[in-house]
């Protein structure tokens, strides 16, 4: 039987003497919380970067070794080393929805969350579900009154012969859309989703992108 496997994450904010001591102690307690529960360390990250910060490269290699199923735990040593603020929500709600479970010194086992926490978590979750159907569900009118103006979405299925079998990768467009706007580039907005748990390519990323536009002109023209 395989071992799972975790990942130790550690930060400190500041490079002071006593924050690379406690980053230090941090990764000596968690080696121990992972040999308790019986997890194989499968990569130790440590960082020096506010809480508040989600643009962390330590945060982003995390959710890329959790997205590609290497690792099968996360190990902190309290709930603030995640983040704080709306970071820390932003990120628990992230490793839920990847199925990863949190260990923390301070529990001395899996993270219990705070009721209020846990009740933000629950708020942002059924908003995003209701945001998913509110959005597919303009895109089946949309192209329900193009198919009925003559559009024929086949046409636009023009290169599914180079690359058959071809799972189709699903991330949040609007995202991708609410970066472009922002200026982001595509390679930096497909860096971006990579940080947030979905493997996708630049060139991925520009043809769903005009794929989208495509699809939201026919809608306008009626």
């Amino acid at each position: 039987m395989n071992k799972l496997r975790a990942v130790i994450y550690c930060r400190v904010s500041t490079e002071k003497e006593e924050q690379i001591t406690s980053l230090k102690r941090q990764r000596e307690e968690l080696v121990e919380l992972c040999s308790k529960h019986q997890y194989e360390i499968f990569e130790i990250i440590e960082e020096q970067a506010s809480g508040y910060d989600v643009e962390r490269e330590g945060i982003f290699r995390m959710l890329e070794i959790f997205d590609s199923k290497k690792a099968d735990a996360l190990f902190i040593q309290d709930e603030t080393r995640l983040g704080r603020g709306n970071t820390k929500i932003a990120l628990y709600h992230q490793l839920q929805k990847l199925n990863i479970p949190v260990y923390t010194v301070s529990h001395q086992g899996e993270l219990e969350l705070s009721d209020s926490d846990s009740m933000v978590l629950q708020i942002v979750s059924i908003v995003e579900e209701y945001q998913r159907k509110i959005h597919n569900l303009k895109i089946k009118r949309g192209m329900k009154r193009a198919v009925e103006r003559g559009y024929n979405p086949v046409k636009n299925l023009k290169h599914i012969d180079q690359s058959p079998g071809r799972e189709r990768k699903e991330f949040p467009i609007r995202e991708v859309i609410r970066l472009r706007e922002n200026g982001l580039t595509f390679a930096e907005i497909s860096a971006t989703l990579r940080g947030m748990g979905y493997d996708v390519s630049k060139a991925t990323v520009h043809r769903r992108f005009r794929e989208y536009k495509s699809l939201e002109n026919q809608m306008n023209q009626g």
